[in-house]
This record gives structure tokens, sequence and C-alpha cells, in this order.
């Protein structure tokens, strides 16, 4: 079977991590699979290395200054469709809303959902719904939402966990991120809204108040995004002054290292207000670090009682700091990763692809 998996970055976002991972699988599946991408700011390959079993092709995006995010969004789409060439496939599969205004026809994985005010990225986010023939979710959670707002019937395929990669890294005895940066808790993504960064900047600084946890550092990794977040990011560092807090803005974090940055830090606070899985928290058990997440269906549905939960501000600080006096016992973390493979989740793609042909 010939497969296409569509992306729109070439950064290190949680739905490019999915498709490389799918996209790698695949193919270990004997299945004939290339990802398309745009290549953002002039890269010409992924983030990382991608297996060459994988067709890889990378459509050149150049940045533009002065660019409004709704006019980034229409030149994506239209960059990518113009490259993207259907014919020489069986199943074209988009990842994002991008990618499946790109192409038209063909089935799309819903991530999570999202409530726009450009209109330009409010259309693309309908079309990307409705305009596919058939849609996979990540999760009952987000299928549901799905299933109620448009009235279609997605299927449901977890996400898969390189869990093997993060847990070697807990073993590795490895310590140069904690000799840098001291005791940390870390963040993977960017400073954002559906992050919920401001929450957890409020939370920090409470916990950071406590003496009982000794010194603290709170890290931020990752954060490449199409997005405008500059009025956000401008309350961040606003609120970060008035409360005494200095985060340390790592920015992205080489693919290689990131399993070490996580397996290394205290706990992974997980307070997005949107996911539709929460892969980074899900590589976090596999490193055996504590993950404190935000109390959203999604999230208890995907972990369970792998992780504690938390749903407002006090709350989040008050597990923080639990996590880092008492860790967990990290055993349901392990197993639940462990227990969810790509290879697995490349099945079933498999499966859900032949019962369209």
């Amino acid at each position: 079977m010939k497969i296409a998996l569509l992306t729109y970055s070439s950064k290190p976002r949680g739905g490019v991590v999915h498709t490389l991972a799918l996209a790698e699988a695949l193919a270990r599946s004997e299945q004939d699979v290339a990802v398309w991408s745009l290549g953002r700011g002039g890269d010409s390959a992924f983030f990382r290395p991608v297996d060459p079993a994988v067709d890889v092709r990378m459509v050149a995006f150049e940045h533009r200054d002065g660019e409004s995010v709704g006019e980034r969004i229409l030149r994506s789409i239209a960059v990518l469709r113009h490259a993207f060439t259907p014919d020489e496939y069986d199943i074209v599969h988009a990842q994002d809303c991008i990618s499946a205004n790109a192409v038209g026809r063909c089935v799309r994985t819903i991530h999570h959902l999202d409530e726009f005010t450009t209109p330009e990225l409010a259309a693309c986010h309908e079309r990307a719904i409705t305009v596919p023939y058939a849609r996979i979710c990540v999760s009952a959670a987000v299928a549901n939402d799905v299933r109620r707002g448009w009235g279609v019937e997605p299927t449901v395929i977890p996400n898969g966990v390189d869990a093997e990669r993060f847990a070697a890294a807990a073993r590795s005895g490895r310590s140069h991120w904690s000799a840098q940066l001291g005791r940390y808790v870390v963040a993977v993504g960017g400073i954002e809204p559906r992050k919920g960064s401001l929450d957890l900047l409020d939370a920090f600084a409470r916990v950071r108040s406590d003496a009982g946890t000794g010194e603290l550092q709170l890290v931020f990794a990752g954060g490449e995004t199409l997005f405008d977040y500059r009025e956000y990011r401008a309350e961040f560092d606003r609120r970060a002054r008035e409360l005494g807090v200095e985060p340390v803005i790592l920015g992205t974090v080489d693919d290689d290292e990131l399993p070490h940055l996580v397996a290394q830090a205290a706990v992974l606070p997980f307070f997005s207000t949107k996911e539709g899985f929460g892969l980074a928290a899900m590589e976090a058990l596999a490193a055996s670090t504590p993950v404190v997440a935000r109390d959203l269906p999604v999230l208890r549905e995907v972990f369970a009682d792998s992780v504690t939960y938390a749903s407002s501000v006090e709350s989040m600080a008050i597990e923080i700091e639990r996590a880092l006096v008492e860790p967990p016992d990290p055993t349901p973390g392990l197993l639940l990763a462990h227990s969810l493979t790509w290879d697995e989740a490349a099945r079933r793609h498999v499966d859900f692809y032949s019962s369209l042909r």
C-alpha cells in the first residue's frame, strides 16, 4: 500500500513527532510510506533523522517578515497544495488542518480541537473536519467531541510512545542537565495559552515560596509554533517579574537530549487546557518522571491513575510540591508507557486503511 502522511512543519511539535513515528512504524510493517511537510524557515530536513525506509518530501517554505498568521496559514496551504502529488498514493493521510486543507479528499487525524479567532484559521479548522472522507482520533474523548460537534464518527487509534528511548535515558546515569540547572521542573512545549503556561508560572511561584522544596528552577523546552503568541508571552514575562520568578527558556532542545532533560527533571507539569492524548507526559512516565496533569477528561482517559491531577492553581502547586517531597511509585506509568507502541498503532492504521479501499 502506498501511503502519504502529511504534516505542516519540520519542527518538533507533537503532531510532527506523531507523524514521523507512525511513518517509521508503517515502513517497518512493509508499507510504502512517504512523509510530506513544509520545510519551515528554509529547513531541508526534519528536526531529527528519519528512517531511510521513509520517503521524505520536504517542500520549501521561506519565512516572510511582517506576514500575519492568517496570511501564513493561507500561503502554507497553497504551497503544499501546489507541490503535493496525490495520484502517487493509495492513502492520503493528513495530520493537521493545514495539510488537510491542502490536499482536500483525505483521511484526517484530529489530534485535538481548537477554538480560533483568526478567520482563516477558523475556516481551516472547520474544513479539515468536514471535508475528509475518514477521520481518526487519538483518544475517545476527542472522538466524542467531534461526534457531538459535527455528527461524524471518528475511529479511535491511540498514540504510540517510544518508551524505551526515555527509559534508557533514565537508566543512563547521565546528570548533565541537573548539574547545569540544579533541581528543576520542566514543561515541554511553548509558552502559549493552550499549554496553560500562566497557570504553571503561578503554581510554581507558590511551590518555590515553600522552603521545604529547596532551590528549584522552572524550565521550558520547545515552543516552535506557527502562531503569534507575543501578547501572551508579554503577559507571561510581566507576571514572572511580578512574582520574582526567572524561568529558564531553553527553546528547541536537540532530539537526542530531550529524553535526558525529561529524565533528570524532578516533575513534569502538564497543564494544557486542551489535549488529544498527552505524548510529552507519556514520555515523562517512560522516564520515571512524575507527572502532574490538569484534570481534563481526555487525560483521565489516557493516564488513569498513573499521574496526579489538579484543576486550579492552588491544587497544581499542592500536587507539584507533593511530587517533589514524596515522588510517587513510577511503576504504573512505566507499564502504561510500555504498553503503547508505535508498531501496534501502525498495525491498526493499516487495518483502517484497508477497510477504506
